[in-house]
C-alpha cells in the first residue's frame, strides 16, 4: 500500500467517522462550538476510533463554513452531551471571522476569474465565427 493509498483510506475513514459523530451527537449535527479537548471525550466513549481518523474528522468539521459561522456568533462551547464547557473567546471569534472572510474573498475571486474566462472564450468564438464568415467557402 502506498502513502497515497493510506492517505485516501484515512480521509475516507475520517469522513465515515464524522458522519457517525453527526448522527450520534447533537453538537456535531448542529455545528455547535466544541469544547476544548472534545477528542478525549469522543475517545472515552468510542475507544475503538482511530486517533488519526478522529483528528482528520475534527479538522474537517471545525474548518467547515457552518462551524466557523457558529463559532463567530455563539458564546459557549459545548461538551458531547450538550452541556456548557467554557466560553468562545473573542480571539476564537475573530479567528473564525478572518477565516470566513478569506474564504469568501477567495471564492469571489475564483468566480470573477471564471466569468472573465467565459467572456474571453465568447469573444474568441465570435471572432472565429466572423473570420469563418469572411474567409470561409461559400455554399453553391
Amino acid at each position: 500500500m502506498t502513502a497515497d493509498d493510506q492517505k485516501t483510506d484515512s480521509t475516507a475513514d475520517a469522513r465515515i467517522l464524522l458522519k457517525d459523530l453527526q448522527t450520534r451527537f447533537d453538537v456535531f449535527r448542529n455545528f455547535s462550538p466544541l469544547a476544548i479537548g472534545i477528542d478525549k471525550q469522543v475517545l472515552a466513549q468510542q475507544p475503538e476510533v482511530s486517533r488519526k481518523a478522529l483528528r482528520l474528522a475534527l479538522r474537517s468539521h471545525t474548518m467547515s463554513t457552518r462551524y466557523l459561522k457558529e463559532m463567530e456568533k455563539n458564546a459557549v462551547r459545548l461538551n458531547l452531551d450538550g452541556t456548557a464547557a467554557g466560553e468562545v473567546t473573542e480571539e476564537a471569534r475573530t479567528h473564525s471571522a478572518d477565516l470566513l472572510r478569506e474564504r469568501f474573498k477567495k471564492q469571489a475571486e475564483q468566480r470573477k476569474a471564471q466569468e472573465a474566462e467565459a467572456k474571453a472564450e465568447a469573444r474568441r468564438l465570435e471572432k472565429l465565427n466572423q473570420l469563418t464568415e469572411k474567409f470561409g467557402r461559400k455554399a453553391r
